[in-house]
């Protein structure tokens, strides 16, 4: 089971803050990028501003959408448009997710999490598994979110896992309970399995 540290009331520039100083510290400490993998929702994209307002070697940095709609990068709903929209003029990478694509091992997991414990595209009628061969998955939510009707890509348990730390950044109560259960082993939701298999450092912002 994952060991926790829960950042509560934390704000969008706290939050910011706190991966500016974690990529920073990557940035120093070797030669070469920095991979990270980020969620897609609204919560993340107020953050990710902010971030990129610090003064980092951005142009070292290598970002992977957690999952995508499959929709062209140019639409509303692509994950993809919008994290380019952001990184690419400070000079970072971003990668479009492809089922060929080999997925690095990660320096930071950036997740997301839905109040019915789905993380990235996992969502529970997908049954992802923490021995997945496959890095990255096309799947159909069930049932689809009317506000985005569209097939996903997604990265896998074991691609999430292969990081150096892993990092939730959610909001509301409902959700914080679906984390707390899980966290607890009370659940079997992807977020539930995740936390199960992590060996890593696992900060929640809540």
């Amino acid at each position: 089971m994952a060991d926790v540290t829960l950042i509560e009331n934390a704000d969008d520039a706290t939050i910011a803050a706190w991966f500016v100083r974690e990529i920073g510290a990557v940035l120093e400490q070797r030669e070469g990028p920095v991979t990270i993998t980020v969620p897609g929702g609204s919560t993340p994209f107020p953050i990710i501003e902010r971030m990129l307002q610090a003064d980092l070697d951005w142009a070292r940095l290598v970002i992977w959408p957690n999952d995508d709609r499959i929709v062209a990068e140019d639409h509303a709903a692509s994950n993809t448009g919008k994290l380019r929209a952001l990184f690419e003029p400070a000079g970072a990478e971003v990668v479009t997710l492809s089922v060929m694509e080999a997925v690095p091992a990660f320096d930071i997991a950036w997740l997301g999490m839905g109040a019915d414990g789905h993380i990235a595209s996992l969502f529970p009628n997908t049954d992802p598994q923490v021995d997945e061969e496959r890095a990255i998955l096309r799947l159909t939510p069930d049932p689809l979110p009317p506000e985005t009707p569209f097939d996903r890509i997604s990265l896998t348990l074991p691609s999430l896992l292969n990081s150096d730390r892993i990092v939730f950044v959610m909001r509301g109560e409902d959700k914080r309970a679906v984390f707390d259960a899980a966290q607890a082993g009370d659940s079997d939701l992807p977020v539930a399995r995740l936390l199960g298999a992590a060996r890593q450092p696992v900060t929640c912002f809540a």
